[in-house]
């Protein structure tokens, strides 16, 4: 399953090279390597090559050697439950009737040179009969639409550039795409060493504010006014990709996918709702036999941007939960136990019956964390996803001249409500002429070549349109 899936990843990032050398040469000539999966793998194989066999963008080799592109990677594919034949049952945990499938795939395209031109994140339909062939069809669809992306061109360092070491630190949001974007980063800029320390949001903004770190990483945009009025127009915000957290629940008995419409999860959160069996929570699991179990509430106890994107979202769509909490790092939580960071949380979850919190999407899916739907204003419950993220980026409001946008609670079809940008927060004037060149370079790379490695971990990658805003906007570091 790791050749398949790395296929379609690679070939969604790598979209914009395959674009022109697919039309020059009648197919780019593609090897699908080995992948990691526990159970499946040659099913999955034959399936996918099954797909890109009827594409013309590309042709598949046998031998490495004689590949333009390679595709890889890796995940794992489980069964959630079983839904009844019967069209009006709900996700069960018995073994009569279809397997509901849960899980992901991370998929990469590399060039000879071995880096990653494309990514993306491959999860099971809702309902799929035989998942090796809908995950196979999903990555071929994806990879065929990656290669229709305009090419990126690439930007290039100075052949000379001075040796340079940049310190980040904040959000741990998307420290896994940052972890990624650096290593990679400095693998082709030897000369430039980036240390980032993801100790959350407002940690990270107040050693930017220090001095300490040259630059911060936030996943709320009014974190310097929050904890610096008004120094907001000594720095500068830049979009990176765009998250989403989950509600993630234990409930003994109760299988995967619960849903919450942003009532229950403010009411849960108020401490006004405490019960599992509450009608409120009835109302939306309809045909789920909901236990009379109390609910343990958990929170992050860190100032952290993943509090802010939840308790953003809470304002939204509560008045009451707006006037006595907002949105803020560290809310002053009604109810509830704190943990820190989301392995504090989901480890609280885990050990707890009974129990809610919330994590970033890609964090519950690598740790088989149960996560529920939540109602968006279309009244559908969504699931997080790369697809559901990307409906609510395209139907939120426009983008702000200071590039800073709420995307919680999006309207639209098929939106998931607590989606985020996070920014990389940068000054505005930065007095070392090698460390602004160095800033400036790498937020060029991350534009362009960074955005195409984001997906295979779970992260949307940026419109062409904000990238756009964002380029021109770099002239504004001096």
């Amino acid at each position: 399953m790791r050749s398949l899936i790395q296929v379609a990843c690679y070939c969604c990032l790598a979209a914009p090279l395959l674009a022109a050398q697919a039309t020059a040469n009648g197919g780019k000539r593609l090897y699908i390597d080995g992948f990691t999966t526990k159970a499946g793998e040659e099913e999955l194989r034959q399936d996918l090559t099954a797909e890109l066999r009827k594409l013309s963008s590309v042709i598949l080799v046998s031998n490495p050697a004689n590949a333009d592109l390679i595709l890889d990677g890796g995940g794992e594919i489980w069964i959630r439950g079983y839904r009844s034949f019967s069209p009006r049952s709900e996700l069960k945990l018995s073994t009569n009737g279809t397997p509901v499938y849960g899980g992901f795939m991370s998929v990469e395209l590399k060039n000879k040179q071995g880096v990653t031109i494309w990514s993306d994140l491959v999860t099971p339909g809702e309902a799929s009969n035989d998942v090796s062939k809908d995950l196979a069809r999903r990555i071929a669809k994806h990879l065929a639409e990656g290669l229709l992306r305009p090419e990126i061109p690439p930007s290039a360092a100075p052949d000379r550039a001075p040796a340079v070491s940049l310190h980040g630190a904040g959000a741990t949001f998307p420290e896994p795409v940052y972890q990624k974007w650096f290593t990679n980063y400095e693998a082709g800029n030897p000369g430039i060493q980036i240390a980032y320390d993801a100790i959350g949001s407002e940690a990270g903004i107040r050693k930017l504010l220090s001095g300490e770190a040259d630059f911060g990483a936030s996943d709320d945009p009014a974190g310097i006014h929050e904890i610096a009025p008004g120094q907001e127009s000594n720095y500068l915000f830049f979009p990176s990709v765009v998250g989403a957290v989950v509600p993630i629940v234990n409930l003994p008995g109760v299988p995967d996918g619960i849903k919450f419409a942003p009532e229950a999860l403010a009411g849960i959160y108020l401490g006004k709702i405490t019960k599992w069996n509450d009608p409120i929570l009835k109302q939306a699991n309809r045909g789920v036999a909901l236990p009379d179990l109390p609910i343990t509430v958990i929170h992050r106890s860190d100032g952290s941007g993943t509090s802010y994107a939840f308790a953003s979202y809470l304002s939204q769509v509560s008045p009451e939960w707006k006037s006595q909490v907002g949105a803020r790092f560290e809310p002053k939580w009604p109810v509830g136990r704190g943990a820190s960071g989301n392995e504090g949380v989901a480890a609280e979850v885990k050990e707890l019956g009974g129990s809610i919190g919330y994590v970033e999407f890609i964090y519950a899916l690598q740790n088989h964390l149960s996560y529920g739907k939540v109602r968006n204003q279309n009244g559908e419950f969504v699931e997080a996803s790369l697809a559901s993220i990307g409906a609510a980026v395209s139907h939120a409001m426009d983008i702000s001249d200071d590039l800073t946008v709420s995307l919680v609670d999006a309207p639209g079809p098929g939106s998931y409500p607590i989606a985020s940008f996070t920014w990389l927060v940068v000054p505005s004037h930065v007095a070392d002429d090698a460390k602004r060149n160095a800033i400036t370079l790498f937020l060029r790379w991350m534009l362009g070549p960074g955005q195409q490695q984001a997906a295979a971990l779970g992260y949307l990658p940026l419109s062409q349109d904000v990238v756009s805003r964002e380029v021109t906007a770099l002239a504004r570091i001096r």
